[in-house]
């Protein structure tokens, strides 16, 4: 997967689908018109794909009530084997969204639970089972709910039972629809006996299976190893490169390049997954505060080392903050009109030119394979400008970026010297004898060597 470029689809806001399940009505048609978007898909150049939660849930999909059916409101098993057979007829990748550290309360398990009480042969299933008193939501038991969220109920992954049943949906999901990879949602919960089981079964039916974990905090390599994760989610890199813009401090941007990919760097050797939003954290164009700094900002994103991901409808710069209670507006239904799509109503002038410059990364990361897998050198650094070297295959690579709204200069140093071209203006620059390179106000520029 280092190769691929990921489009992030939550598929039941990009849907429009009802927020609560009614367990009756007929399957919906979210995903056999989520192959009318594929064009788009290759239009920016998108080659993977991250989908989720899919499976029957009773309102925002992590509230998992069966993982062998699409959940109605999104259509069919038989829609999601069409759609996945359609990405990979346009040579997308697909990765599901895979929710095993909890269940929702319609789940067989704890219904049971409900019905039977102590004898329930299903109470080993759960964590923190007390049935001397009452749960907050009114159960004859307590449980352990996720983040205190009793709507979702934490699993017992040391039970046997438990694990089976999570392995042979994980083993059905790649038979039935033929996926390419799981993103394991709170990675960080789950037990590492688990994920290397969850492991084992899956590389064994496609030794290419790909598996990335939700990690938020802590030291990646804890989850992406050899025989364990490929992949982590890399909110360290996801706030300071947003931040970093915001607070006119490159510093902070450059402490977590160097402790990341640096020479010395913690994660050179691991292929992270990197994103500038998601359906959990707030829209990029409701974060940053110069509307500006969104193209530099997807700039950086696919030069960096890792695996890029753009969030749907995001490549248009739309709104979206969280409010008490709800991410809806995180999530909206797509529109062929991205104004309809934005909270707020609200976009950047120049909404399609980031769209247009997405794409150009996009195709520039494909074109070069050292921003793809090449070293990673930081060359200069001030608080509103930075550049850095990418090495690799014989290519030399800088991406520089000024987030000053005035013009500036990067002065050159034994790095820089030599002639650079600029890949998407064709200009060129030699950099000897003193010349700078000139950056003009909220601009990002790549340079290839020679």
């Amino acid at each position: 997967m280092q190769d691929r470029i990921f489009y992030h689809i939550y598929p039941l806001g990009f849907c429009g689908a009802p927020e609560r399940n009614d367990f009756s009505s007929p399957a919906g048609g979210g995903l056999r018109s989520l192959k009318g978007h594929i064009p788009h898909l290759l239009e920016l150049g998108i080659n993977a794909v991250y989908l989720g939660p899919l499976f029957e849930s009773t309102a925002h999909g992590y509230d998992t009530l069966d993982y062998f059916w699409v959940d109605r409101r999104l259509g069919t098993n038989e829609d999601l084997t069409d759609l996945v057979r359609a990405f990979h007829d346009a040579g997308i990748a697909v990765v599901l969204d895979a929710v095993f550290n909890h269940t929702g309360r319609h789940f067989f398990a704890f219904r049971d639970l409900q019905n039977r009480g102590f004898t329930s042969p299903c109470r080993g299933w759960y964590k923190g089972l007390d049935f001397s008193r009452h749960s907050p939501a009114g159960d004859a038991f307590s449980y352990e709910g996720w983040n205190g969220c009793y709507d979702l109920v934490t699993l017992n992954g040391e039970n046997p039972e438990v694990r089976e049943h999570l392995l042979q949906a994980a083993e059905f999901w790649i038979k039935q629809f033929d996926i390419d990879g799981i993103r394991l949602d709170a990675a960080d919960l789950l037990l590492p006996g688990f994920m290397d089981a969850l492991a084992a079964r899956c590389k064994k039916l496609k030794h290419n299976f790909w598996l990335m974990g939700e990690v938020i905090h802590g030291d990646y390599r804890a989850w992406a190893r050899q025989g364990r994760l490929d992949s982590v989610t890399n909110y360290e890199l996801y706030k300071s490169l947003w931040s970093s813009f915001n607070d006119k401090n490159f510093f902070e941007l450059s402490w977590t390049l160097n402790r990341q990919f640096g020479p010395e760097g913690m994660y050179r050797h691991i292929a992270l997954y990197h994103f500038l939003d998601n359906h959990d954290v707030n829209r990029l164009a409701s974060v940053v505060k110069n509307p500006a700094h969104l193209v530099p900002l997807y700039g950086l994103l696919f030069s960096l080392p890792g695996i890029p991901s753009v969030y749907y409808g995001s490549e248009y710069g739309i709104l979206g903050e969280r409010t008490p209670g709800s991410d809806r507006l995180l999530r909206p239904a797509w529109n062929p009109s991205p104004q309809a799509m934005s909270a707020g109503n609200r976009l950047p002038p120049d909404y399609g030119a980031l769209k247009n410059a997405i794409a150009g990364f996009i195709a520039t990361r494909k074109k070069y394979p050292a921003l793809q897998s090449g070293s990673f050198r930081e060359i200069y650094r001030t608080h509103e400008q930075y550049a850095f070297l990418r090495e690799g295959g014989g290519e030399r690579i800088v991406a520089a970026v000024n987030s000053a709204v005035s013009p500036a200069s990067i002065t050159p140093n034994a790095a820089l010297s030599g002639r650079w071209k600029d890949i998407s203006s064709g200009e060129t620059f030699c950099l000897d004898n003193g010349n700078s390179l000139p950056l003009g106000p909220a601009r990002f520029r790549l340079l290839a060597a020679g």
